[in-house]
């Protein structure tokens, strides 16, 4: 493996970055862990085949009426996994959650490749209008936006409080042969009482690459707009 090799690279400079390099090799191996205790997990249980409302593939296509969809049939071939994003906007949330809108925006770039694997969505408690609305204005073309209604998705899987008030959550999901579906993983932001917001950064690249700064993350949260 070739390191760089700058002019000026002093004996401690070097010797700090061959020890911080084992530790990213450690960190690797440790996440190859981590994700195969993920892949043993047993079966989950069987979920509600719940129902979600859905608009047309094209944003713009003004008064098309929504479609029901059930969670069934957002699976879209046999042996594939549907992974679950659950957006905060709805109910209590009256305004789209900025963090959950640059996860989303990630999504959207990625979305073609990962379809290649699985299947995966969106699920928000706004209405299907207003969530149509805001992935028009963020240009989201390449994902399937559904609308929880006065479904109980969100609640059952704990993303959703009994007040209204609304987490972020990404789940997954599997698809037994005779159509029954299986929760299998979740992950939410609150890991533990002293790591409040962390529990699903995995999911954007923008915090790993402020990581790789002398900066850091410091306190910088995503906004709607810069």
């Amino acid at each position: 493996m070739r390191q760089t090799h700058l002019t000026g690279e002093t004996a401690e400079y070097l010797s700090s970055r061959e020890e911080l390099r084992q530790a990213e090799i450690e960190l690797m191996r440790h996440r190859e862990r981590v994700a195969d205790l993920r892949r043993k997990l047993p079966l989950g249980p069987v979920v509600d085949d719940y129902v979600f409302e859905e608009g047309p593939a094209d944003l713009n296509a003004g008064d098309t009426p929504a479609q029901t969809v059930r969670l069934s049939e957002l699976f879209t071939r046999s042996e594939r996994d549907l992974v679950v994003y659950h957006f905060m906007y709805g109910k209590q949330e009256t305004q789209p959650c900025p963090m959950c809108t640059m996860w989303i925006d990630g999504l959207n770039g990625i979305a073609h490749h990962v379809a290649q694997n699985m299947d995966l969505v969106i699920v928000a408690a706004a209405g299907l209008p207003a969530l149509r609305t805001h992935a028009r204005n963020r240009k989201w073309t390449n994902l399937r936006l559904l609308s929880a209604g006065a479904s109980t998705f969100k609640f059952d899987l704990g993303s959703e409080d009994a007040g209204g008030g609304q987490d972020s959550t990404v789940s997954v999901f599997t698809r037994d042969g005779d159509g029954s579906v299986r929760h299998f993983y979740s992950a939410h932001p609150r890991m533990s009482e002293e790591i409040d917001q962390r529990g699903i950064d995995l999911l954007s690249p923008v915090w790993h690459l402020l990581d790789l700064t002398r900066h850091g993350r410091g306190d910088w949260s995503a906004a709607l707009t810069y």
